[in-house]
């Protein structure tokens, strides 16, 4: 299914303005809940509505001979992913926490020209660069007491596993229900979340009032599981090349909400590392008219080859 320009262009702002949303979010709902057990619950909250949407896909499901890697992928984009961010993000500010999470376009530029033969540029390899002096500046500490060690740890963590993730879920994309294959590992990768969290923490620590259970309901609703469908959607009519190259707004809309609705504070040195990270993150996903003239090019010889053939 094609989409209209005007659609993808609203989807795109929903996907991206959502993810930015979720941080500050997910920070202010960490006030009434433990880490592992808010984490547990919004994934399984957001993988039971997706399961409303898998369920008519049963034929595509073929459990018995992918289950292998329906625990790979929640294992990376889920457990791992969101393990080390909630706990993270409780250690940082959620914009500057965001920023350094979002370093993962950069990161998976590599891992797609080492694993998936995509294509290794000037700009990306400079983009690179940049994206982790960007890191290394906000990393400095300056005294203010805002940053944490062991949370950018967490956010380079995160970073890391969700690059693998993605990468794992294009290689097996051929193998398995990409809607089927998002509602599983959420529901797997939650209820380990939640089983380790009834492990370590306690369920008497979550504050079940109004404003969390709206927090909790929004998170999981809108920024868990219908960003997912509206990815897939994007994918599936050939616009999702698109998001990478929106991804560097994400951090923007996290700091813009956490300054004005949680009061945090940004620094010179935090929007030098920020500026850093956007240049290189847009490095990256920069296509010129040239290049793409060369690739549609070689597309086509290897069409004819094919065809002679």
């Amino acid at each position: 299914m094609q989409l209209s320009r005007t659609l993808t262009f609203i989807l795109l702002t929903f996907l991206v303005m959502l993810w930015g949303v979720n941080w500050p979010l997910s920070k202010y709902a960490l006030e009434f809940a433990p880490p592992l057990l808010f984490a547990g619950l919004r994934i399984f909250i957001g993988g039971l509505i997706l399961l409303l949407f898998a369920l008519p896909r049963y034929r595509k499901l073929n459990f018995r001979h992918t289950w292998n890697i329906y625990l790979i992928s929640a294992l990376l984009n889920i457990i791992l992913f969101f393990g080390f961010q909630t706990f993270g993000l409780n250690m940082m500010p959620a914009g500057l926490f965001s920023t350094i999470v979002f370093m993962q376009p950069v990161l998976l530029g590599i891992g797609a020209w080492l694993w998936l033969g995509e294509s290794m540029t000037g700009f990306k390899i400079i983009g690179l660069i940049l994206g982790f002096i960007g890191v290394a500046v906000i990393s400095i500490n300056d005294g203010s007491g805002n940053i944490s060690s062991a949370g950018i740890l967490l956010g380079l963590a995160s970073t890391i596993t969700w690059t693998f993730g993605t990468i794992y879920m294009k290689k097996t994309s051929t193998r398995v229900d990409a809607i089927w294959l998002t509602t599983l590992q959420m529901i797997f990768g939650g209820i380990v979340l939640l089983v380790a969290g009834t492990t370590v923490e306690n369920w008497t620590d979550i504050v079940w009032n109004q404003p969390f259970i709206s927090t909790l309901t929004v998170i999981a609703i809108f920024c868990t599981a219908l960003t997912w469908l509206v990815f897939f959607l994007l994918v599936r009519s050939g616009e999702a090349g698109k998001i990478g190259s929106f991804n560097f707004l994400v951090p923007l809309i996290a700091i813009v909400i956490s300054v004005l609705f949680l009061g945090e504070t940004v620094t010179p040195k935090m929007v030098v590392g920020l500026i850093l990270i956007i240049i290189g993150v847009a490095l990256v996903n920069l296509k010129l008219k040239s290049l793409q003239k060369r690739d549609k090019k070689h597309m086509g010889n290897m069409k004819a080859r094919r065809e002679h053939v």
